[in-house]
């Protein structure tokens, strides 16, 4: 038995579209939120804006990380990639790096961390950066897939293994 026996051999596709709309789902959640939350118990600042100082500040940003990080942790993807259905799951590489398999694994804290830090730069000038390197890498990763060692497919072609 190999030690690839256990994966499956996956050919993942862009999916620029659906993962597009999966990001804005997720974000326009995110932002809402942030702007209730920021309207609700900020206070004015000198600007005529909101703001919110202090250990107050922090729920937004545990807001996202339960948006994103928590949802692939607890659900296996996002709300956005549930709708859309989509996944993340992690990669391994032969040793070689020559090939790569898939299993059908969520990925780990660290590496759904490690995507979705990345989501400020891939999401940047409307996705540009995003949708570039989807459509040239090999594996039709973005930024945060590559640095955390995921792809994502639809999860009609996700087959368990027997």
């Amino acid at each position: 038995m190999s030690e690839f026996d256990e994966f499956i051999e996956l050919k993942t596709e862009p999916n620029i579209g659906n993962r597009i709309l999966a990001g804005l789902v997720d974000y326009i959640i995110i932002y809402v939120f942030f702007f209730i939350y920021i309207y609700t118990f900020g206070e004015p600042n000198e600007e005529g804006g909101y703001g919110v100082s202090g250990i107050p500040a922090l729920v937004p940003i545990l807001f996202w990380g339960i948006m994103t990080v928590g949802f692939e942790q607890w659900f296996g993807a996002t709300l956005g990639n549930l709708l859309v259905g989509l996944k993340p799951i992690s990669i391994k590489k032969s040793s070689d790096n020559s090939t790569f398999s898939g299993t059908d694994e969520e990925p780990t804290f660290g590496q759904s961390l490690k995507r979705h830090l990345l989501d400020p730069i891939d999401m940047f000038f409307f996705g540009l950066i995003g949708i570039i390197t989807i459509k040239n890498t090999d594996k039709n990763q973005r930024l945060g897939d590559i640095w955390g060692n995921t792809i994502v497919i639809k999860t009609s072609e996700l087959k368990k293994v027997e």
